[in-house]
C-alpha cells in the first residue's frame, strides 16, 4: 500500500531532487518522491529504505501520498519542463497547496507563474538552491520568495535540511513574488565573476610565473587557509591534484579551455543594465565565456598573431601581490551584486534584508566565504548602506590592495595576459572614488549631434546650445 499523509512531495528525482528529498527524509521527514523514470523512483525507495517515503511514476497516486495543504517541490529543467509539472498538477490539487519551484528559473517567469496561481488560490514559491549535489545531500543555502503565509508550511523543514553556520540556518524567507529566484541570480552571476577571476589568477601564475600544477595546487590551498576562505577556493586548490582516469596526465591538462554556461550569469548582467546597475566584472565573466567558446577564431588569430611572448618572470614575492589583487577584486565583485540586489529590492518591491541574505549565503552555498561574515556585520551596522565599499572595514581591506590589483594588471597587460575581471574591478574602485569623471564631454557631443541636452555645474535644470 502507497504511503500517505506524507510532509513534503518532490517532482523530479535527479540528482539534487533525489537528494534534497533524502536529506529531508534523514531529518526524520516523510517524503513522497515523483519521477517519469522508473529506475530513478526505484532507486530512491531503495536509498530511502527504512525512513517514510514514498516514490511513483503516477501524478494522481504522488498527489494522494500528501498531506493537506499540500507542498510540492519541483527539481526540473527551468522554462517549459516547470510549465508542464504545473499544468499536470493543477487538476489535482486544492486551494491552499503550495508549488515550490527550486530550479533556476528566470524571475519575470516566475512572477508569471506566482500571478496565475494566485488567481486560482495556489500558492507558488521560486526557490533558488545552492550547494550542489553534496549540498542537496548534506545542506544546502536555500533562497525562498514567494506568499509569506505560506512560507511557514515548510519553515521547518527547510531549515532543518540547510547548511548551518554558528547554528544558524542557511535560509529564510527573503521576499514576495520572484524575490527568492532574484537572489539566486544574482547569486550566480557573483559565482560568475569570481570564477572568472580566480582563472586569472591561474593564468598568470602558471604562464607567466611558470608555476606547475603542483605549486598551483600549494598557493590555492594556502590561500583558503587565510582570509581568502571559501568553496570556490577549496575545490580550486583541489582541482590541481585530480588525476585523469583515461590517461597518466593530471586532469586539469586535458580539459578543453572552453567555459559553458546555462544563462543566470547573462540574467544578471541583463537586468543591471535594465536597473541601470554597474556590474562589469559579471559582464566581462560572461564575455568572456562567449569568448572562449569561439574556438575557431581564437584558432585562426593565435595562427596570425602568435600566443604572447613572456617578457618578465617577477620575483616570488609577486603571488602575494597576486593573493592580495583577488582579494581586492573579490570583494569589489560581491559589492557589484549586492548593489545589484539593493536596486532590484525597490525596482521591484521585493524588502530585501542584505544581512540576512550574506548570513544564508555564508555556508552550502557556492559562494561561501569568510568574505561574508564582513559583509553581514557591514549591512548590521548600517542596513541602508548604498555601496559596499563604502563601509569602513570593507573600504580598508580594498585601499590596502589595490596597489597590488594594479600591479596584477600591469604584470598581466605586459605580458599579453587577458585579465578582463580585475581590470574591471579596478575600473569600478577608480571610477567610484573619482571626483570627477568626462562626461561631461559626452552630455556635449550627446546635445551637438541629437540636441538631447545637457545640464550645468553652476545653474539647475537643462539646457542645449547651438553649436558651431
Amino acid at each position: 500500500m502507497a504511503e500517505t499523509n506524507l510532509d513534503i512531495g518532490m517532482v523530479g528525482l535527479g540528482v539534487m531532487g533525489r537528494n534534497l528529498l533524502l536529506n529531508m527524509a534523514d531529518h526524520g521527514y516523510s517524503v513522497g518522491g515523483l519521477d517519469t523514470d522508473a529506475a530513478k523512483v526505484k532507486s530512491l525507495l531503495a536509498e530511502a529504505a527504512g525512513k517514510k517515503a514514498g516514490a511513483t511514476t503516477d501524478a494522481k497516486e504522488f498527489v494522494a501520498m500528501l498531506r493537506k495543504p499540500r507542498a510540492i517541490m519541483m527539481l526540473v529543467p527551468a522554462g517549459k519542463p516547470v510549465d508542464a509539472v504545473i499544468r499536470e498538477m493543477m487538476p489535482l490539487l486544492s486551494p491552499g497547496d503550495l508549488l515550490i519551484d527550486a530550479g533556476n528559473s528566470h524571475f519575470k517567469d516566475t512572477d508569471i507563474r506566482n500571478k496565475a496561481l494566485a488567481e486560482k488560490s495556489f500558492h507558488f514559491f521560486g526557490m533558488g538552491v545552492s550547494g550542489g549535489e553534496s549540498g542537496a545531500r548534506h545542506g544546502p543555502s536555500m533562497m525562498p520568495g514567494g506568499p509569506k503565509e505560506a512560507y511557514e508550511r515548510v519553515r521547518p523543514i527547510l531549515e532543518a535540511v540547510s547548511a548551518k553556520v554558528n547554528n544558524d540556518p542557511c535560509v529564510a524567507y527573503l521576499g514576495p513574488g520572484s524575490a527568492g529566484h532574484y537572489v539566486k541570480m544574482v547569486h550566480n552571476g557573483i559565482e560568475y565573476g569570481l570564477m572568472q577571476l580566480i582563472s586569472e589568477t591561474y593564468d598568470v601564475m602558471k604562464r607567466v610565473l611558470g608555476l606547475s600544477n603542483e605549486e598551483l595546487h600549494g598557493v590555492y590551498d594556502t590561500w583558503n587557509r587565510g582570509e581568502l576562505n571559501g568553496f570556490l577556493m577549496e575545490i580550486t586548490a583541489g582541482i590541481f591534484r585530480q588525476k585523469d582516469d583515461k590517461s597518466n596526465k593530471l586532469l586539469i591538462d586535458v580539459i578543453l579551455d572552453v567555459a559553458r554556461q546555462k544563462g543566470t550569469g547573462q540574467w544578471t548582467s541583463q537586468d543591471a543594465l535594465e536597473l541601470k546597475v554597474p556590474a562589469p566584472t559579471i559582464d566581462a565573466a560572461v564575455a568572456m565565456r562567449d569568448l572562449s567558446g569561439r574556438e575557431e577564431i581564437r584558432a585562426a588569430a593565435n595562427k596570425m598573431f602568435q600566443s604572447p611572448q613572456i617578457v618578465s618572470r617577477p620575483e616570488p614575492v609577486m603571488i602575494e601581490k597576486i593573493r592580495n589583487a583577488f582579494h581586492a577584486a573579490m570583494i569589489i565583485t560581491y559589492a557589484q551584486g549586492m548593489a545589484q540586489l539593493q536596486a532590484a529590492s525597490k525596482a521591484y518591491s521585493y524588502g530585501l534584508n542584505m544581512e540576512l541574505i550574506a548570513r544564508i549565503w555564508r555556508g552550502g552555498c557556492i559562494i561561501r566565504a569568510s568574505l561574508l561574515e564582513d559583509i553581514r556585520n557591514a549591512y548590521r551596522a548600517k542596513p541602508d548602506l548604498p555601496e559596499l565599499i563604502l563601509d569602513p572595514a570593507i573600504g580598508k581591506k580594498v585601499s590596502e590592495r589595490v596597489a597590488d590589483l594594479r600591479a596584477f594588471i600591469k604584470l598581466a597587460v605586459e605580458n599579453g595576459i587577458p585579465a578582463a575581471g580585475h581590470m574591471m574591478c579596478l575600473t569600478y574602485f577608480d571610477a567610484y572614488r573619482s571626483g570627477w569623471m568626462p562626461f561631461n564631454l559626452i552630455q556635449a557631443q550627446r546635445d551637438y549631434f541629437g540636441a538631447h541636452t545637457y545640464e550645468r555645474v553652476d545653474e539647475k535644470g537643462t539646457f542645449h546650445t547651438h553649436w558651431s
